[in-house]
């Protein structure tokens, strides 16, 4: 399994990473990477240069480092699951702890995104977070079950974070208890009943349509 690193602007990193500080206070704005870029030394040029749509790009690229650094955390693993419904586990908790110290951040950014005019973006982002998901655990295949599994991880992942924005412990006992019922009732699916199964599959061909755009490529 090889790790296909994305290669970023690294002004564009360095004016993020500075600017995470000032987003819980003044929201992913225009204003917040000013001070960010003015903290390392950077201009306002820099960051337009870095951001031309703003906001929306600064979050975009947090996301998208995000997935990079849960996919190299789990390379890093002396043993890694071998079971793929245990390293899906696995890659989603390592995401959330990768984020952890930015949850405020996060938390704003799911504002941003939840937006109408955003709505393209945010589904763009989920599905590039599952996919690396998918990927790292090896699933690579093309046929008609890799939109609903990228469907159903998606709902998952989504609900997930969801609760460990709201999960105020000092630990994330609370959401990894709620991700581990989120994966039961999705190995539940094959025992539901025939009206209970086309309801879930309607629901994952839903979700897989909307993913299904976002998709640029299937496999190397």
């Amino acid at each position: 399994m090889g790790n296909e690193t994305t290669q970023f602007d690294p002004t564009a990193i360095e004016i993020l990473r500075a600017s995470i500080q000032h987003v819980p206070f003044d929201g992913w704005c225009e204003a917040a990477l000013l001070a960010g870029a003015n903290d390392c030394g950077h201009d306002a040029e820099a960051v337009r240069v870095a951001f031309p749509r703003g906001a929306t790009d600064a979050i975009a690229l947090h996301s998208r480092l995000a997935d990079q650094s849960m996919v190299d955390a789990f390379l890093e693993l002396s043993e890694r699951p071998e079971k793929v419904h245990l390293t899906i586990r696995q890659l989603i908790l390592l995401r959330l702890e990768i984020a952890q110290p930015d949850k405020d951040a996060i938390r704003r950014a799911v504002s941003v995104l939840s937006m109408p005019v955003n709505t393209k973006l945010s589904a763009k982002l989920l599905y590039e977070t599952v996919d690396s998901m998918w990927r790292a655990a090896g699933q690579r295949d093309t046929s008609f079950s890799f939109y609903t599994k990228r469907g159903t991880l998606g709902a998952v992942y989504s609900a997930t974070m969801l609760a460990w924005l709201s999960d105020n412990g000092s630990n994330m006992d609370k959401t990894v208890g709620f991700l581990d019922r989120r994966l039961a009732d999705v190995a539940r699916i094959p025992r539901l009943t025939k009206p209970a199964r086309t309801f879930m599959s309607a629901g994952q061909r839903f979700a897989g349509s909307i993913l299904r755009g976002f998709a640029k490529r299937h496999s190397r």
